[in-house]
This record gives structure tokens, sequence and C-alpha cells, in this order.
């Protein structure tokens, strides 16, 4: 689902997008939303950057079919091009890992006063909130430390 099924376009609107791929993340989102623009809402569609594909103009049978021919080929230029950005992605973080990289922030060390206070806290002599106000960290984090 896309952003673009909540905008309120009426027949006779022009939807401008500046890529084919703003209609959707993958070939099929693309083409689902082209169709319900310009058949099911009989909306027009400019897409900036690819002169063939404005519908406000030649609507005849061989302008639609142009249209179409130049939808389908770039829709699946689009989803191939995410499916490849995501593989390289995730190529480059794998090597990452395997050179040692660690994502994530660097976990925070536990002072020399959680021991002490972790005992006060189980034994009731002190609640968990005042007991991270000590250690100058949240309560949440103070608990988290307490189950692990």
């Amino acid at each position: 689902m896309t952003d673009l099924q909540f905008i309120c376009l009426i027949e006779g609107d022009t939807l401008v997008v500046k890529s084919i791929d703003r209609l959707g993340r993958n070939y099929c989102e693309i083409v689902d939303e082209w169709q319900t623009f310009t058949k099911k809402k009989e909306v027009s569609i400019v897409v900036l950057d690819m002169p063939l594909l404005d519908t406000r103009k030649d609507k005849d049978l061989t302008g639609v079919l142009i249209a179409d021919i130049v939808l389908q080929l770039l829709s699946y230029t689009a989803e191939t091009e995410r499916n490849m950005i995501r593989q390289r992605q995730a190529e480059g973080i794998a090597a990452a890992k395997a050179r040692g990289v660690r994502f994530g922030r660097t976990p925070i060390e536990r002072p020399k006063e959680f021991a002490a206070l972790r005992a006060s806290w189980k034994a009731g002599e002190i609640s968990a909130r005042k007991a991270a106000q000590q250690l100058h960290i949240t309560h949440q984090t103070f608990l988290r430390w307490v189950r692990e």
C-alpha cells in the first residue's frame, strides 16, 4: 500500500510524479496503481522524468499501447534496481561483519556500584528508579541489567 492510495483524486485530475517508482515499491504495485488511477479513477498521470508516460495526451489506442509498454518496462527496471540495491546492501553488511565491524550502539558498562544496588533492590530496600538514579541510567536499563 503506497501513500498515493490516500490521495483524494477524482475523475479529470492530474497526478504528477517525478519518477515512476514513486507509484509503488515493486513491479506489481506500480502497475496496479497505474491501472487504478488511469482506468478506474480516470485520472491522468504525468511522470516528469519520462515524457512518454503522460496520459494527458495521446489517448488514442496507439498512445495508450506505447504508455503501457513503457510502464511495464520501467516498472520492471525499478523493481530490479531495488532488488540489486538490497542485495548489495546485504553483501556490504556481511562483509563488514566478517571484518569484525560491530553495528549498533556500544553497550554501557555497568558501574561498580551496580551489584550492591541490585542486591538492595532485590531485598526491597530501594526502588528500581532510585537505584537507576544513583547509577545515572534509566530505570529500564537497570531492570534489563537485573534480568541479564
